[in-house]
């Protein structure tokens, strides 16, 4: 579970970033992407550790927030399904045409 929120958190953090404040940025990547403890970017900081864990669930609940809006994530996550069937069918001899029509449309209502 823990991985699986991490991974997510990237994904986010990747997709919305530039909607984040210098702060939010710079403690979310040293959390998530450097893995830094909470202590360590308190130290850095010369905060208290609870500042930064605040902050960082703040800015965890804001990419949420985003994603709920916007949907970037999951249209990206869709693609990427739809491409890896793409990719199969390309192996298989059997795809007719409309397969493959299709598979492109659902790619185009994506974008």
């Amino acid at each position: 579970m823990l991985l699986e929120k991490t991974t997510r958190m990237n994904f986010l953090f990747d997709f919305y970033q530039a909607l984040l404040t210098d702060k939010q940025r710079s403690y979310m990547q040293l959390y998530y992407l450097d893995d830094h403890s909470l202590g360590e970017i308190a130290e850095a900081y010369e905060v208290s550790r609870q500042a930064v864990y605040d902050n960082i669930r703040r800015t965890e609940a804001m990419l949420e927030e985003y994603e709920d809006k916007l949907r970037l994530f999951e249209k990206f996550q869709n693609r990427q399904q739809i491409i890896a069937e793409l990719s199969k069918k390309t192996t298989d001899n059997s795809a007719s045409q409309t397969v493959w029509l299709e598979l492109i449309e659902q790619l185009k209502q994506w974008d």
